[in-house]
């Protein structure tokens, strides 16, 4: 018997004994036996190293080999204890004390100057040496900071009545990472619960500044309100930016209309629709008192088979926009209305600094189970949250899969195998292919420099402009 089946037959009798202790059921949500397992036989540990050395973990002589042992990974373990500051040498070191801690949650940091780990001894030599020098651009957004604006879940619960908002921030940020700022390797990731993440991860991103960071990140910036104001979004000027007109008319507007005015019945409640007149810039309140005067009237209205959030949404746009009215501010409330209900709302801190920990993809949420898989933004709307892989459906795949025909993974006997495939295929191996032009690039400019240098330097003749070289390249 090989290694290899010593240690399968080895997870297959602790699956085994386990399920005969709890009466051979699995458990729904999460559970640190059955997460062992998984750390055992479906975690990649390799596309993980393999996107974290972003093409520096080859023999040409242009990679940095201390490039991913500079990266910090953190691991919150079982017993609630955090251990920052980690990191390894390669993809077997990680592997192993991922097996060997079992961690509920693994975080990834920034790279830094130096080995995290080591921190310690650079800070004791008195060099400010130990800093952030390369991290993704990345975005969180969280479910739970919508909460004003769905009726139909709050705080950490979803559906998917309210996930289409996740849905739309997906659309809207990643069309503007690509087409306003040029990115191309962008990975989107499923928190596991309430939210999603976003990987931004061309060198260029990577390499931004703190305030460079904060630049795009206020670029995003629409929502400024907070839970004591009325008006949430409030634009200036004559026109929308042309990225949030853009975002208006193609994306947002059709979303409030078609889908959020209906799923959560925004106008069915004198408590829903004050909240939405209260926005109304209306110092005589003669506008909003018409409004409310129609919408609490009993008796049935010629509309009366429409339904009635689209009936009073027509109401209200037909007088904001009728121009009946002459109030500063009023044309621009329809739109200040859809934006404050539907636009992306970030969590502005995680993108602004280098050294801010995000969940590593492919990691099982402690308190769902669900494993935080990518998601394609090109059919985002596909994405079920509901239907992701759970650590007890992959360990009852696994055992049934057991009993066919061997694969080259695990994960292929999975439904996880999909997410991974997706994840290699559309992400990492672009990623890469892109890391490894621009790592060779960048040689060759430096040995055409270097050889440029070295002629001019020789040149046997005193020409004046191979004197005009020889000075520009010292």
């Amino acid at each position: 018997m090989t290694g290899d089946e010593a240690s399968k037959g080895s997870d297959d009798m602790v699956i085994d004994e386990y399920e005969q202790k709890q009466g051979n059921l699995v458990p729904d949500g999460f559970n640190s036996h059955y997460l062992k397992v998984y750390y055992g036989k479906l975690f990649p540990y390799a596309d993980i190293f393999k996107w974290m050395s972003y093409g520096n973990d080859g023999k040409h002589p242009a990679c940095n080999q201390s490039y991913f042992s500079r990266r910090e990974f953190s691991f919150t373990l079982d017993n609630e204890v955090y251990l920052r500051f980690q990191s390894f040498n390669s993809m077997s070191e990680l592997e192993n004390s991922v097996k060997e801690k079992c961690p509920v949650k693994i975080d990834i940091g920034p790279v830094y100057s130096v080995d995290p780990s080591k921190r310690h001894a650079y800070a004791q030599s008195g060099d400010n040496v130990f800093t952030p020098v390369e991290r993704e651009l990345i975005f969180d957004i969280d479910m739970s900071d919508y909460d004003d604006v769905r009726y139909c879940c709050s705080g950490a619960d979803v559906c998917l009545e309210c996930w289409p908002l996740m849905t739309i921030a997906i659309k809207v940020i990643d069309t503007s990472l690509r087409d306003d700022f040029g990115f191309s390797h962008i990975l989107w990731v499923y928190s596991g619960r309430r939210g999603v993440h976003c990987w931004v991860c061309d060198g260029k991103a990577r390499r931004l500044t703190n305030e460079q960071r904060a630049a795009i990140a206020d670029y995003f910036r629409v929502y400024k309100g907070n839970e004591n104001s009325h008006k949430k979004v409030s634009f200036t000027g004559l026109a929308l930016h042309p990225f949030l007109a853009r975002s208006y008319t193609e994306v947002l507007m059709d979303f409030f209309e078609r889908k959020l005015l209906l799923s959560q019945e925004i106008f069915s409640t004198e408590e829903r629709y004050e909240k939405i007149l209260d926005m109304i810039p209306d110092p005589d309140q003669s506008i909003t008192s018409e409004l409310r005067g129609k919408w609490q009237e009993k008796r049935r209205t010629a509309n009366s088979k429409d339904d009635i959030n689209v009936v009073r949404w027509e109401q209200l746009k037909n007088m904001l926009q009728s121009g009946k009215h002459k109030v500063q501010g009023l044309r621009r409330c329809v739109e200040e209305i859809v934006f404050s209900f539907t636009y992306p709302r970030l969590d502005m801190e995680v993108s602004k600094h280098m050294n801010h920990l995000l969940k590593a993809p492919f990691c099982v949420h402690p308190k769902t189970g669900r494993v935080c898989v990518p998601i394609d933004p090109d059919h985002c709307e596909e994405f079920d949250p509901t239907a992701v892989p759970t650590l007890s459906n992959l360990l009852e795949q696994l055992n049934i899969g057991g009993l066919r025909a061997e694969v080259d993974n695990e994960w292929d006997r999975t439904s996880l195998g999909k997410s991974i495939r997706f994840f290699r295929s559309s992400f990492l191996q672009p990623l890469l292919k892109s890391c490894k032009e621009e790592m060779e690039s960048s040689y060759n400019a430096k040995l055409q420099q270097s050889k440029n240098s070295f002629s001019c330097a020789k040149c046997p003749e005193n020409h004046v402009e191979c004197m005009v070289t020889i000075i520009t390249c010292i």
